[in-house]
């Protein structure tokens, strides 16, 4: 773009997806989708796992071609995916350089005009003008200072130098972040942007984008960032009308607006099932009376005694047709999560830890007991060693210094963060490793928890490869993995990362009333609050 399209698109920025169809494979992702998203209007994206959340930015962003509809852009896109693959050596100062091309090229075009000015280059002063009004909208001398500021709230590492291949998926997603809320973008497109923020970060986040210019397109699963931040909301789960719906009034209208929709379609559904079965019964009557000959009885007039039976069943037929042609679709059976009945070990301690470490990694020391049933929820800024602390309880990693001491007679399930998956096999096909795994354990066959009853995946994704499911539905299979042989401990790493609002409810609404001792690390502010009455153990940075 040149500094003249630059500035027009700046100041006519528009975003749009009109009548956007999306397939994969045999599955309509996207159905007809049309929205427009303008600067500083601030767009929730809601949906079941699998829905086509991820896919709608990434859409949006021209990162996949639609199978029909169009995309509209004028102006910048900046996109933070849910995750940032390395296959390079890039550092994150290349990544910087990349998400703030726009802010240094239009202060090399402002040298550039200086320089033509100073010169008296005809054409020079009309050129510099342009040049100075887009430097200064983007305020590209003070983009790698936003960008410090932004490194340093969001807990990212801040060594320009670091090659990215050499950080965790939580480290490389705050830089990534850091760049895009630094880079002055017309459009911010954000995929889970919480996932890997502490409390501090999560402040920050939430006052960037409530001050923020830019339009921002929000995918989350945090209630309380969609209650702070979004405008309107988008939400992609079927609707009576078969397309997605757009509720005003921020989460609170999202909230009450679904709840009279779903309202309204089963009620819609229930009057045209009545009728479709008024119509049947109709029909069947009026074909029977053709069959049989019959005639109303004798003394009744001429006209009304001669039978109407042929046109009437002809008529009936008609109006059913017509139903049909207008069908009401029973609004569908959502996932409801049923967690399995978990034993316990009365009067057992399942785990003990005392003074453990892990150099490097867990620096402070941390002792603790967990007795069958208890509750613990974890806390503390990025860095501090929550989730080496739950692998170290988890048995998966041996510590520095200190002991750990697991119950021989304890099984644990454990859910860690963000394990993707890339595999070939189907997540039924995975779980049944996983089932047949612990059977040649000794587990007891009466003990294992079939897959279709936990109410975490449909089967028709259940039977797809799983390198071909959402991430959010990965990240039910994990759960499913860590439920299978009915744990009398589960250790959850951030579980809310990817999980849809509902099966967070649904999750932790049983989590409260299981007789498993249950231990929980998260910077979920919602969550936080729902678990508020549990022991806290709060870990912090040397």
């Amino acid at each position: 773009m040149t500094t003249q399209d630059v500035s027009h698109a700046r100041a006519h920025a528009h975003l749009s997806a009109e009548d956007l169809v999306v397939i994969r494979g045999d599955h309509t992702v996207l159905d007809h989708l049309t929205i427009a998203v303008s600067p500083e209007s601030r767009l929730g994206v809601v949906g079941e796992n699998g829905r086509g959340k991820s896919t709608f930015l990434h859409a949006l962003a021209g990162r996949i071609q639609p199978d029909s509809g169009e995309i509209r852009t004028f102006g910048s896109i900046g996109i933070a995916e849910q995750e940032l693959p390395v296959h390079d050596d890039r550092t994150i100062g290349d990544l910087i350089d990349v998400e703030l091309s726009q802010c240094r090229a239009a202060v090399a075009q402002l040298d550039s005009a200086a320089s033509a000015l100073a010169t008296d280059t005809p054409g020079a002063a009309d050129l510099y003008a342009k040049a100075l009004d887009l430097a200064s909208h983007l305020d590209a001398w003070d983009a790698d200072r936003r960008v410090d500021i932004a490194l340093l709230e969001l807990g990212a590492i801040t060594d320009r130098s670091r090659l990215l291949s050499t950080m965790s998926v939580g480290q490389r997603y705050r830089v990534r972040l850091a760049c895009l809320l630094g880079a002055a973008h017309d459009f911010l497109l954000l995929d889970e942007p919480t996932n890997h923020l502490d409390r501090s970060g999560l402040d920050f986040l939430t006052a960037s984008l409530r001050t923020t210019k830019a339009g921002v397109v929000l995918v989350s699963h945090d209630r309380a960032l969609l209650a702070d931040i979004a405008t309107s909301i988008l939400d992609l789960d079927p609707s009576l009308y078969g397309q997605a719906q757009v509720y005003g009034d921020g989460y609170a209208g999202y909230v009450q607006g679904r709840q009279a929709q779903r309202a309204r379609w089963q009620q819609t559904f229930d009057e045209y099932q009545a009728e479709h079965s008024r119509l049947a019964t109709d029909l069947s009557t009026a074909q029977n009376r053709l069959q049989s000959g019959w005639r109303p009885p004798k003394g009744t007039g001429k006209h009304q005694r001669a039978t109407r039976a042929p046109s009437h069943v002809r008529a009936i037929g008609r109006r059913l047709d017509d139903l049909r042609a207008h069908e009401v679709t029973k609004p569908p059976e959502p996932l409801m999560f049923k967690l399995p009945k978990l034993p316990e070990l009365p009067g057992e301690k399942v785990i003990s830890a005392q003074a453990v470490t892990v150099k490097g990694r867990l620096d402070t020391p941390v002792s603790i007991d967990v007795s069958s049933s208890d509750r613990l929820l974890i806390t503390g800024p990025n860095g501090a060693g929550k989730s080496t602390l739950l692998a170290v309880l988890g048995e998966t990693l041996v510590p520095t210094t200190g002991s750990v001491t697991v119950s021989m007679s304890a099984r644990l399930g454990v859910v860690t963060q963000d394990a993707l998956w890339s595999d070939q096999r189907s997540a039924f096909q995975i779980y049944q490793a996983r089932v047949n795994k612990l059977l040649n354990s000794g587990l007891s066959p009466k003990l294992v928890v079939p897959l279709g009853a936990l109410g975490l995946l449909r089967a028709s994704d259940a039977s797809r490869p799983v390198r071909q499911l959402s991430i959010g539905q990965q990240r039910r299979l994990d759960l499913a993995l860590a439920l299978a042989a009915r744990p009398h401990v589960l250790l959850l790493d951030e579980p809310t990362n990817h999980l849809s609002m509902t099966l967070v409810d649904e999750l932790f609404e049983a989590l409260h009333v299981t007789s498993a001792a249950v231990i929980v690390v998260t910077h979920d502010r919602q969550l936080r609050r729902d678990l508020a009455s549990w022991p806290t153990l709060t870990i912090d940075v040397d």
